[in-house]
């Protein structure tokens, strides 16, 4: 691990203005996924700005009858509380699908929705990747790649976001608050914060320089039956193959986002309007335009399975013969 500095913040607007005045500053919360790349020399930033101590860890009703989810907020407080689970149950059972407990007592709101891919050439320092090291290429693409991007992708970077919990706050339609290094605050859609590759993979998110996430809002719920299914190598700690965070209503419409397929939680909304008709008939729209390589082709069957399956989970638990 590099040398670096280290100073505790005491609020949102101090630490954002700390971290644009010095060039190469991360923010330090749980820590389950910087310190880790930073024993491994992928993240070496010059300075640290811990900011635990800002009293970001509540989950609050909204005024629009809504939760706002502190960015400091554990995802075991998260996924245990009371009002998440009965109106946000995709929210719940995605957070316990991901990781160990252990992990989930430390990692936070925000920094799950931050981590980095686990793309086995981006952990590989001995490897070509565009991502670590811009212009450098892409040892994944012509390279073994069954756990990466079949959409979203670019011939810079097939790498994909590896997280749980945002695919379920993407159906959800949450919102991230965020303040910026002048005091300014701004709401960014969660659809917006990650982005595709293009031809700048090292940018994982919209976020500009010194910005930090200070909440997540969910929105009114949604009613209907939330379920959510994840495909993997094996049953526990491992990231998933295909994922699908859905709330299926009693009449058969409904949303999905699909994980573990692109660079960034997944998710059409013109293919929602085909959910009455099938998971075919949406995995199609979904899928229109992917790219999946050889070692990852089974990936595309596998989404409409998948997606098939949580349809079917949620009928079981609505008790009723929807055709």
């Amino acid at each position: 691990m590099r040398p670096f500095t280290y100073t505790r913040a005491k609020t949102p607007a101090e630490a954002a203005a700390a971290a644009a005045r010095t060039p190469g500053t991360k923010f330090l919360a749980g820590g389950t996924n910087l310190l880790d790349l930073m024993k491994l020399e992928i993240e070496t930033p010059a300075h640290l700005i811990d900011v635990q101590d800002l009293k970001l860890d509540r989950i609050e009703p909204t005024d629009q009858g809504g939760l706002r989810i502190g960015a400091l907020v554990t995802n075991t407080a998260l996924a245990s509380d009371e009002r998440v689970r009965r109106d946000y149950g995709v929210l719940t059972r995605a957070i316990v699908a991901g990781a160990s407990g252990q992990l989930r007592n430390k990692a936070t709101t925000a920094g799950n929705l931050l981590q980095r891919t686990r793309c086995p050439y981006f952990y590989d320092t001995n490897q070509a990747c565009n991502k670590r090291k811009p212009g450098s290429g892409c040892a994944a693409i012509g390279g073994y790649s069954r756990q990466l991007a079949i959409i979203g992708s670019s011939d810079a970077c097939i790498a994909t976001f590896p997280g749980d919990m945002a695919v379920a706050m993407r159906v959800l339609d949450a919102q991230v608050e965020t303040v910026m290094p002048d005091g300014t605050t701004r709401a960014i859609p969660i659809a917006d914060l990650h982005r595709l590759p293009g031809d700048a993979p090292q940018f994982d998110t919209n976020l500009k320089p010194g910005e930090l996430i200070t909440a997540v809002t969910l929105p009114r719920p949604l009613g209907g039956t939330h379920v959510y299914r994840k495909v993997r190598d094996r049953a526990s700690y491992a990231y998933a193959l295909v994922s699908v965070a859905a709330v299926i209503q009693p009449n058969g419409s409904g949303r999905a986002a699909i994980g573990g397929i692109a660079p960034k939680p997944w998710r059409v909304e013109a293919a929602e309007a085909a959910m009455p008709q099938g998971a075919r008939a949406v995995a199609s729209r979904l899928l229109a335009g992917a790219r999946p390589t050889r070692d990852n082709a089974f990936k595309v069957p596998l989404v409409e399975r998948t997606l098939a399956a949580a349809m079917a989970d949620a009928k079981a638990m609505q008790g009723g013969t929807r055709a």
